[in-house]
């Protein structure tokens, strides 16, 4: 076995989080700091990089000092984040991304939908390029992005001298290397990996061909050695300068590497936080309309990577409870009881089904409250519930939360079908995130796919999926399948119940009519 210890820091939607591993993969420490959203207009939501990296070094220097290890026995450090856009001059200071907004609001977030005419006008193109993105950029994309602040925002689109995914720039301010990742390039900004270039023509379609000037030219795939930590950011992060910096990654890919690097083939992992993202991996390159990629060794390297998602999942939860009629007294009896609200409302479930027979079979939820990121891909696309009551108090709120949990399920089961019916083989299912804490969740997961859930023992895989791409990239281990065998260790696994496949074969249709329906009365209206 190797030895030393290793750190992963995973940068989130609202908090960074920093894990020290040993090389059996068992974590040591943990520590977690927020970090702010700003909203400065409709469908635009910003982030600050300097307020980030900030909160990264704090988050390490936390989780070192719980660890009560030596910082000489730190081997390696691996980044993962959310796909957001960091937008930073020549001399490496942010640039305001919003007109009158402050130069440190320099992050489009991946959730901001600001871009959405732009998203539209790169996929009227038709080019070749975006067969592998399921046919169309999402929203959610980078291209969309820069586009939209050369349109509307030339100051900052000039002065721009660097571009870069949230994960490069943590691994350029780690090291001082200009560098990229193959697994951001390739699954955000649309770059061919399996060619090892950009569609010119796509860019040049589009006005972008000054794009490639703004990003770095030197891409590495996951667990490549950037190289070692510089001394102003050793001296930052509390580290030596001999701990090795891995490539970086989009955060739900680290957590499908940790998920699905002992056994790629068959394995969906589901990256179930705020959104969720499902990774299915592959050694033929299988297209999926709506679904993103293939994508050439964007995870592991060697396997082609298709990608389903939807954009809101853990959000939509938190949402419906606390918009609910009930929500108030929810959050005040569980504050009394000192347990988390989810904890009560599971228990208003349990009580609900001892007087009914599954009481979410009246009351239908069409999640894509923030629109569908796949296989629709309409960034457009609203939620609905049908099947509303007159019903008031515990039960409303227990009723809503289940068939919320259902739907969102069933959205899951909609992508794998999708992926089976163009050629992709299912045959188990890894979860992580969020979702996992929650054992009403699970089940609703397991019921609605037919699918037993397979967890880790480790129950944050997404940091831990960054500890070992720093592991790899240390030489601990030779590659990425070697050191998951190593780092990874399975847990429980949740049984689907085939009682009820029947109820959920009807709650899926259901669910797929409220779509159909939604987009009638769409069309209607118009």
């Amino acid at each position: 076995m190797s030895s030393g210890y290793f750190l992963g820091v995973d940068v989130g939607s609202a908090s960074v989080r920093a894990g020290v591993f040993d090389a059996s993969g068992k974590r040591l420490a943990f520590a977690t700091r927020p970090i702010s959203q700003f909203r400065p207009g409709p469908d635009r939501v910003e982030q600050s990089s300097a307020e980030i990296w900030q909160q990264v070094c704090d988050a390490v220097k936390g989780a070192v000092s719980s660890s009560g290890i030596c910082i000489e026995d730190i081997r390696s450090l691996g980044f993962d984040a959310t796909c957001s856009l960091v937008v930073l001059d020549e001399q490496g200071q942010g640039l305001a991304v919003s007109p009158g907004e402050p130069s440190d609001h320099n992050i489009i977030m991946w959730m901001d939908h600001r871009a959405v005419q732009e998203a539209q006008h790169i996929n009227a193109t038709r080019d070749p390029a975006l067969r592998y993105v399921g046919g169309e950029v999402s929203v959610e994309m980078e291209l969309p992005k820069v586009l939209w602040l050369k349109k509307h925002f030339p100051a900052t689109w000039h002065s721009a001298h660097r571009f870069y995914d949230l994960a490069d720039y943590l691994v350029c301010k780690a090291t001082g290397s200009d560098v990229a990742g193959l697994c951001t390039l390739t699954c955000k900004w649309n770059y061919l990996a399996h060619e090892q270039r950009f569609s010119h023509s796509l860019l040049d379609a589009v006005e972008l061909t000054d794009l490639t000037g703004k990003i770095p030219s030197h891409i590495l795939p996951p667990g490549a050695a950037v190289g070692t930590l510089s001394a102003d950011a050793a001296q930052a992060l509390g580290l030596t300068t001999a701990v090795v910096v891995a490539s970086g990654m989009i955060d739900a890919h680290a957590g499908g590497l940790a998920l699905a690097g002992v056994e790629p083939t068959g394995t969906l992992a589901l990256i179930s936080g705020t959104s969720n993202c499902h990774m299915l991996c592959s050694e033929q390159e299988i297209y999926t309309p709506g679904v993103w990629g293939p994508y050439w060794s964007a995870m592991l390297p060697g396997y082609w990577l298709t990608e389903g998602g939807q954009s809101a999942a853990g959000a939509l939860v938190d949402w419906t409870l606390q918009e609910s009629g009930a929500s108030a007294e929810l959050f005040h009896k569980a504050e009394a009881r000192g347990c988390h609200p989810i904890v009560l409302v599971n228990e208003w479930v349990a009580e609900l089904e001892r007087k009914e027979f599954e009481p979410g079979r009246y009351l239908h939820v069409l999640a894509d409250h923030h629109g569908n990121r796949s296989p629709r891909a309409r960034p457009d696309a609203r939620g609905s519930v049908c099947g509303l009551t007159l019903e008031r108090g515990e039960m409303q709120v227990a009723r809503l939360y289940l068939a919320t949990l259902q739907a969102i399920a069933c959205g899951t089961r909609h992508i794998m079908e999708v992926m089976r019916e163009n050629g992709h083989t299912i045959s188990r299912l890894a979860l992580c995130g969020g979702a996992t804490h929650n054992p009403l969740w699970m089940r609703e997961y397991a019921d609605a796919t037919g699918c037993d859930i397979h967890l880790m023992q480790e129950e944050d895989a997404v940091t831990l999926g960054a500890a070992i791409t720093g592991a790899v990239a240390s030489g601990a281990w030779a590659n990425i399948p070697s050191a998951c065998q190593a780092m990874v260790r399975s847990g429980e696994i949740i049984k689907a119940n085939p009682a009820r496949r029947d109820f959920y074969d009807r709650k899926y249709q259901a669910y797929l009519m409220m779509w159909d329906q939604q987009q009638a009365i769409n069309q209607l209206m118009q």
